[in-house]
């Protein structure tokens, strides 16, 4: 005979108490993968080569180089800001190289911190990702600082504070949309900031040569004037400026465990760091120089007061005789900021979910939603970011100062990292015999290249420490602290977790042996599947050409990267 309906049910007083704990935790379970989504999920490919491109041209583009690049020009000269310039656009470029290598490879959520972990040390990949993902969520604030200055330019409705509010919940909101639609709007976004960009590189050499009619350009005599102010000080001094707007050239390699086609668009993004570095950044700071003289309080103010009006692109601008475009412009670095301020949600929370899976944070902040969201870490990251609020009460300035140093030197200690990384990576490939045509992208100069970055990067730590002794700005001491207390916090998570992990973990060694290094797991293809993947591809273009002639093979492989 059938049961009933009631005898089947079964009351909550009639379970045990291992199983209502059961039944509670798969209700718990159910509620918070409908809310939050799963720990499990897998991150979709949904970033176009197009995407990852413009974000390695222009994606991170903001205050660091709207604002800080003229006081690095005020503190160090013409001639010095240019110099710190290039030789950090050039230890960047190295590092990076040496990123995407493995990137390309392995393109995981998490990029270095998932390597360091991999490949060195899980207290290495622990302290990476923390110190990744505070940067990064620092540096939300000083974006929207930044943005609120300039809405004030035209309105004094709303404090700095308000404005911020107002600013970061419509980012917030629109990271929930997923990573392609933060793509497409990087893309767009980063368009403009390009063209604004190469508008004011053209205006200003013009005016600088004296050819704009009715405004004489200075020409060289700002080169002339004290171009190296403060001597080899003064020079080691803008360092910081220049790490805090070279921040973000790694963010490609963090978006590669969304890429689509990955062995193909990170190389590819990889070598368009170069122009980033070479036009928007040396090309700038060049042209900032020639037209403003280095004493100009404009190019203080708009650092220390985030005063965007007074911003040297601005300035220039205005200098040539379109002062009526200063609108325009504010409008068009609003955008910037607000693309960067988006860039820095993105990476952080990419960097707190990796952590979380890693088993470095808190599991909940590891779950994503079926579209790839990260709820939990953007949520932390939101709050973090509300620092912005102090602003209220210290200054905008101020708190901007102490945002750009932690950030500065966070990033420069980072940078070092990824080199020894790629070190221990390259000679772990090779010690467990595999081949090099497994890589999709090869760093070139291997090892020399990883040495002389981690050597470039201390001699640049050095002397920007010995420079906050020897720069007389009146702030000595305020200085010294700024500079060392990035280190201190990346030691102190160094140190703390290897002390977590031997007395957690006795039995298992700090290092991870060669032989254990996994160069599998979320790699784009098997071992010694590279070869094989290339001779198709060598195929498939050879076909190609018959088929289209040289032109069409061409366009083809064009609409292919952009669609």
């Amino acid at each position: 005979m059938a049961s009933s309906t009631s005898d089947k049910a079964v009351s909550q007083e009639d379970l045990s108490a291992p199983q209502q704990q059961q039944q509670q935790d798969g209700q718990q379970e159910g509620l918070g993968k409908r809310i939050l989504g799963s720990k499990d999920a897998v991150l979709p490919r949904s970033l176009k080569p197009r995407h990852l491109t413009f974000l390695a041209i222009g994606g991170t583009i903001g205050t660091g180089i709207f604002l800080s690049v003229g006081s690095s020009v005020a503190t160090a000269g013409a001639g010095g800001a240019l110099v710190s310039y290039i030789v950090v656009g050039l230890f960047c470029f190295g590092v990076v190289l040496t990123l995407g290598e493995m990137s390309a490879l392995i393109p995981v959520s998490g990029a270095f911190s998932a390597f360091g972990t991999r490949f060195v040390s899980p207290a290495l990949g622990f302290t990476l990702g923390w110190s990744y993902w505070l940067q990064w969520s620092f540096s939300i604030p000083s974006e929207l600082i930044a943005a609120s200055v300039i809405l004030n330019y035209w309105t004094q409705a709303l404090n700095t504070w308000q404005w911020s509010l107002v600013i970061i919940v419509p980012v917030f909101c629109f990271q929930m949309l997923g990573s392609k639609v933060w793509g497409e709007s990087e893309f767009w976004l980063s368009l403009i900031k390009v063209i604004l960009i190469v508008l004011f590189i053209i205006v200003g050499l013009i005016y600088d040569w004296g050819g704009v009619i009715g405004h004489p350009g200075p020409g060289l005599s700002n080169f002339n004037d004290n171009p190296f102010n403060g001597g080899f000080a003064g020079t080691a001094s803008s360092f910081t400026y220049a790490f805090y707007s070279f921040g973000g050239v790694e963010l490609v390699a963090l978006a590669a465990g969304e890429a689509a086609q990955p062995h193909k668009s990170i190389p590819r993004a990889i070598k368009a760091t170069f122009a980033r570095i070479t036009i928007f950044y040396v090309m700038t700071t060049l042209v900032i120089g020639l037209c403003i003289n280095y004493q100009d309080p404009t190019l203080f103010s708009a650092y220390d007061d985030s005063d965007v009006s007074a911003s040297p692109i601005t300035t220039v601008f205005r200098l040539a005789g379109f002062g009526a475009a200063v609108h325009v412009v504010n409008a068009v670095l609003l955008t910037a900021v607000l693309s960067a301020t988006n860039s820095c949600f993105y990476a952080s929370s990419r960097m707190m979910l990796a952590l979380a899976r890693e088993g470095h944070a808190f599991k909940i902040l590891g779950y994503t939603t079926k579209g790839g969201v990260p709820i939990p870490a953007l949520v932390a990251t939101l709050c973090i970011s509300f620092c912005t609020f102090i602003t209220s009460a210290v200054g905008s300035g101020q708190t901007f100062s102490w945002l750009l140093n932690i950030t500065g030197i966070l990033a420069l200690v980072q940078w070092v990292a990824i080199a020894l990384i790629n070190w221990r990576f390259r000679w772990a490939f090779r010690k467990q015999g595999r081949d090099l045509s497994d890589l999709p992208f090869k760093a070139p100069l291997f090892p020399v290249l990883n040495i002389l970055a981690v050597i470039l990067g201390a001699l640049m730590f050095a002397a920007n420490g010995w420079a906050a002794t020897t720069y007389d700005d009146g702030q000595v001491a305020i200085d010294v602290v700024a500079v060392y207390i990035g280190l201190a916090y990346f030691l102190v998570l160094l140190v703390g977790y290897s002390i977590y992990h031997k007395i957690t973990q006795p039995g298992v060694p700090l290092f991870v042996p060669w032989a254990e290094c996994d160069f599998d797991t979320g790699a784009v293809w098997k071992r010694g599947g590279g070869a094989l993947v290339w001779e198709e591809e060598k195929a498939a273009k050879e076909e190609l050409k018959r088929e289209k002639g040289n032109v069409g093979a061409v366009w083809s492989r064009v609409k292919e990267s952009l669609y």
